[in-house]
């Protein structure tokens, strides 16, 4: 059985009328995953409530107490605009949290099945910095799961590969300050959010940005993740892998310009399963509802 760490609750988070980052993805995943032919090997999980598991230790390590009030603050007065793009409502804040909660327990749900695992969840992480929201994202989701990942006594070394289109620069900012933490990164350039150049690769070179033009396809990512990602990734020796799968590097997206298409992430998920099956994947951007929902069907067909 797969987990899959997924709750309604996520639906709450409203980000308004027109705005991409929006709970019509997860429905759209949700009715396609229940229609696999597999779906019976799925194991739908709901991750503990905010009184069940307080994230806020893990948060607090990755984010200034400033800004984690402030977003608390912002839901509470009925929600407002971190910047032009990210969206607090009433709901957020606690919405947010439980995705946290939803990223740890994937962490010790790979860890105790020795297999992969998928959160479902949102709003998605890896463009939060430390001390600001940004990219439609309000906590460093991948971040603050390699924090706990590390505190386990099984664990000495976290790898984050993120394949979404979009440079993860909030998760690289957390991971350059720490020589146990490793990142990789492939994606669109120059494009949102101007971050992720070659020669950034951070004081204890642990980082890896492999930047592509638009219009970039299979043929242009294959050899990158087989003699570029790979070798990074085995030579960081995890005992975890988590992967920022984001899916807006699919040619039907809307907010980038690249030609993938779904089957190529499943491509992508068995290259990351023949380095370990201790592999936690979660969900960043996909815009195109459609080209969204079976490109993580062909993501979670390669973990069963």
């Amino acid at each position: 059985m797969l987990p899959i760490l997924y709750s309604d609750e996520f639906l709450k988070h409203n980000t308004g009328y027109g705005h991409p980052e929006k709970a019509h993805r997860l429905t759209a995943i949700v009715q396609a995953l229940r229609a696999a032919p597999w779906a019976s090997q799925l194991d739908w999980q709901v991750p503990p409530a905010l009184a069940q598991r307080d994230p806020l230790p893990w948060v607090e390590q990755v984010h200034d107490q400033s800004y984690i009030r402030a977003v608390e603050q912002l839901a509470q007065r009925g929600g407002g605009a971190i910047d032009p793009d990210t969206v607090v409502s009433p709901q957020t804040y606690d919405v947010a949290l439980l995705a946290v909660n939803a990223w740890i327990q994937g962490v010790d749900q790979v860890l105790d099945r020795q297999g992969p695992a998928f959160v479902l969840a949102r709003p998605p992480g890896h463009h939060a910095l430390p001390r600001q929201g940004m990219g439609f994202c309000i906590f460093s989701n991948v971040a603050i799961a390699a924090t706990y990942a590390l505190s386990r006594p099984d664990v000495n070394r976290v790898a984050i590969f993120d394949w979404d289109v979009h440079h993860g620069n909030g998760t690289q900012a957390v991971v350059e300050t720490h020589p146990d933490m490793f990142y990789c990164s492939i994606h669109q350039f120059p494009h949102y959010p101007g971050t992720g150049q070659a020669c950034e690769t951070g004081p204890y070179n642990n980082i890896l940005n492999l930047p592509l033009p638009a219009e970039s396809g299979m043929e242009d990512y294959d050899p990158l993740l087989r003699h570029r990602v790979l070798p990074f990734l085995r030579q960081a020796q995890p005992d975890i892998l988590i992967l920022s799968a984001g899916y807006d590097a699919n040619r039907e997206d809307p907010l980038a310009q690249m030609n993938l298409s779904p089957a190529d992430f499943g491509v992508f998920t068995d290259l990351c399963l023949s380095l370990t099956p201790k592999l936690l994947l979660g969900l960043e951007g996909g815009y195109e509802a459609s080209s969204l929902a079976q490109s993580v069907v062909e993501t979670l067909a390669r973990c069963l």
